[in-house]
């Protein structure tokens, strides 16, 4: 059922995606701001308090439909599943940006390819040449590919199913919203949220940049991942563009100066910006930077990434069918 429930919900994503702006996705900002309201103090206590009150009410709702519905039907419980994975898979809700980026840069209009980055990421793009736009959107869609597709499989394999996935997108939700800049939240409400949210992206993660290797460049994606992805201050962003970047084969990260040990990504929807600095060694001085990787990623690199997504998507796919039938054989 598992594997039968994922695909359906990506046919029926293809087909028609769900918007943005939807009465499911209003709930939740609701009820995050109610719970803002409510509990945001200034205090870790109080700011867990605020997380719970929004994540524990919704999964609990949803398993418990779920095994409900397990009581009566198995027709109903696949259509349960398939209905909440398209709710939360979310895989056209970022796709068409990159598809128009992608087309806008390919027509050489530069000003339209700006505009589409910007309104994706809210980045000032106004004087941004070709090499950064094609950098951010790569960046972007790594990421927005793992927390919409990858981390959503994950947690629908966890043994609270449905659950599981609820309980992913709200925290991933809340980390990102939580600590948008406000004159009127706490910064701990905001490091939390980003806290809970680490914990339940660790493992997903490292399972996405495995998936990224396996399907891409093998060797330059682990170097990457072992040379790279620690210098970042949010290492599971560092790790999934450290792995997706070296499975394409490029280069992520901007440099901030003329030496290139220095680096920063600027631009990551799904969470704050990460930074890439070298550590200090016994002696005081910076520790040397790793031999760097891979290219620089041009408008080619684009259309390299929409392969690399889709060939990790068959690969988990193919997983979840053997896990099925394992499952079913047993």
């Amino acid at each position: 059922m598992t594997f039968v429930s994922v695909l359906l919900a990506l046919i029926a994503e293809q087909f028609r995606a769900l918007g943005r702006n939807n009465p499911i996705y209003d709930i939740v900002r609701v009820l995050s701001g109610r719970a803002e309201h409510a509990f945001d103090t200034g205090r870790t206590r109080d700011a867990r308090l605020a997380w719970l009150t929004v994540v524990v009410p919704l999964t609990l709702a949803v398993m418990v439909v779920h095994y409900l519905l397990a009581s009566i039907s198995v027709a109903l419980t696949l259509a349960w599943n398939v209905l909440l994975l398209y709710l939360t898979l979310g895989f056209r809700q970022f796709s068409h940006y990159f598809t128009d980026i992608h087309e806008a840069l390919n027509r050489d209009d530069l000003p339209a390819a700006r505009a589409l980055l910007h309104e994706w990421t809210g980045l000032d793009t106004m004087e941004m040449p070709v090499t950064e736009i094609v950098r951010h959107t790569l960046e972007a869609a790594i990421v927005a590919a793992h927390r919409h597709v990858f981390g959503v499989f994950f947690w629908f394999l966890v043994p609270i199913g449905p659950g599981g996935v609820v309980l992913y997108r709200t925290a991933e939700y809340l980390g990102r919203h939580w600590n948008e800049p406000s004159t009127e939240r706490s910064p701990a409400l905001g490091r939390f949220a980003a806290r809970a949210f680490y914990v339940l992206d660790w493992l997903p993660s490292r399972l996405t940049s495995i998936g990224f290797a396996i399907v891409g460049n093998f060797e330059d994606a682990v170097y990457a991942w072992r040379n790279h992805a620690r210098k970042f201050n949010d290492s599971v962003n560092g790790i999934l563009l450290a792995s997706g970047g070296g499975a394409l084969g490029v280069r992520l990260g901007t440099p901030l100066a003329e030496d290139d040990s220095a680096v920063v990504l600027r631009a990551i929807p799904a969470g704050p910006a990460l930074d890439y600095a070298p550590e200090p060694d016994d002696d005081g001085g910076p520790e040397p930077a790793p031999p760097e990787f891979g290219t620089e990623p041009v408008v080619r690199t684009l259309q390299s990434a929409v392969g690399l997504v889709w060939r990790a998507v068959v690969l988990w796919m193919l997983l979840l069918a053997m896990l099925s039938l394992a499952l079913w054989v047993g």
